[in-house]
């Protein structure tokens, strides 16, 4: 019997990434429908009764799933070269904070900017992760620590997902710092956190998931537990900011309330690895901040491979200490700073940075039934896309089964 698709590719060399050695099929074609991928097999086998209303020929191109960036801060109002400045003049990241910089400055940009503001300026941004192959972004608030402002944030990130060729994420990070008015009384902030941020962001729907800053310069475990268990109240699923400058433990808290994720982890200890484990948390690694930050206290990437659990790789895109948009590069430096290989590298954006969002049943491997985000590659192999320092040889991106680029 006749079958019409919406979009038929034909002679792609599909990286499903579906195994982890990230093996490359030959060449094949991929059946659309409805926004998912309907079929998949080898051209030699299409058959003879599929048409389909548009169709591409590869010629050859390695595609992949599109790619997932499942940590950034991309909403957001300013920026903040001048502490660049600063850094590279010796003042360190606990250092420039306490001294009013770091999160503050941009908190103050970003309540001060307008929505349509805060959109445009949050577009170009977004606009560079589409040109380098991402289909699916996690955005977190964080940078407005007050309810209006955090709500703002969020209605701006769930506003570009609409507006833009992209599925957005939001994640509520209002545990990210205190803010000023709150100077001196963490505990009052969080009991404001707990009371009226996250239940009224629960009613609003506006957020996916809740994340918290675990750490010396930010909040305490007891601090964060508090954030976490207001999220289990509103159903919300957690992740965290842990163990980046210091061990506080945030792993092992984070797992014990299930998060999809724990991200940083430079100082992340065995016990805190077996927690993950045990939980099905997965490893956000952010080697933009790593490098940025000029940090030499490498995650314990062994100890993450020896127990199973599942590493992702983001560009952490924020103002201060990871301003990129650029996933690939990350994959790049995932590699050459954290001795990943180019297959857990490429898992990282595709597979396990799905799972990072609770996204695995319908997104990050190149399978019927998942849904249609795919790219297609200037590369003969997919350690191509992690070998070239800042190159993106993307030539086709396909979001819900439509061809963008832009």
């Amino acid at each position: 019997m006749p079958t019409t698709v919406d979009l038929l590719i034909r002679n792609a060399r599909p990286v499903t990434c579906v195994d982890d050695d990230c093996a490359v099929s030959p060449a094949s074609y991929i059946a659309i429908a409805e926004g998912r991928i309907a079929a998949i097999g080898p051209t030699a086998s299409l058959p003879s009764t599929l048409t389909a209303h548009e169709e591409i020929d590869a010629e050859g191109a390695l595609l992949t799933p599109g790619l997932i960036d499942c940590h950034t801060h991309l909403v957001y109002a300013g920026d903040r070269a001048r502490e660049f400045e600063m850094r590279l003049k010796g003042a360190s990241y606990e250092e420039i904070a306490k001294a009013g910089g770091g999160i503050l400055s941009t908190v103050r940009h970003t309540r001060e900017a307008n929505a349509a503001d805060l959109m445009a300026q949050s577009a170009r941004r977004l606009k560079g992760l589409i040109q380098h192959g991402v289909t699916t972004v996690e955005i977190k608030s964080g940078y407005g620590l007050s309810l209006k402002a955090e709500l703002k944030c969020l209605q701006v990130a769930r506003s570009l997902g609409q507006t833009h060729p992209i599925d957005v994420r939001t994640t509520l990070l209002a545990a990210h710092a205190l803010p000023p008015e709150f100077a001196g009384r963490p505990d009052d902030y969080i009991d404001h956190v707990v009371e009226h941020i996250v239940p009224e962001a629960a009613r609003l729907q506006l957020a996916d998931a809740v994340d918290a800053f675990c750490e010396n310069i930010a909040f305490t475990p007891a601090q964060t537990r508090r954030v976490f268990e207001a999220a289990r109240a509103h159903e919300l699923p957690v992740k965290l900011h842990a163990e980046q400058l210091s061990n506080q433990g945030g792993a092992a808290l984070a797992a014990e309330f299930d998060a999809l994720s724990a991200d940083h982890l430079e100082h992340l200890d065995e016990a805190g690895v077996f927690a993950m484990a045990r939980a099905g948390t997965v490893a956000v690694l952010l080697p933009g901040a790593y490098y940025f930050l000029r940090d030499t206290h490498l995650p314990p990437v062994a100890l993450l491979r020896d127990y199973g659990v599942p590493i992702a790789i983001s560009t952490d895109c924020n103002p201060g200490t990871s301003p990129t948009t650029h996933l690939p590069l990350m994959m790049n430096m995932a590699c050459t700073l954290f001795r990943l290989t180019p297959a857990e590298a490429l898992l990282g954006v595709t597979r396990h940075a799905a799972r990072a969002l609770g996204l695995s049943a319908s997104k990050g491997t190149v399978e019927p039934g998942k849904q249609a985000d795919l790219c297609l590659w200037d590369a003969d192999h997919p350690a191509e896309l992690s070998y070239a320092i800042g190159a993106s040889p993307l030539r086709a991106r396909i979001h819900r089964g439509s061809v963008t680029n832009q």
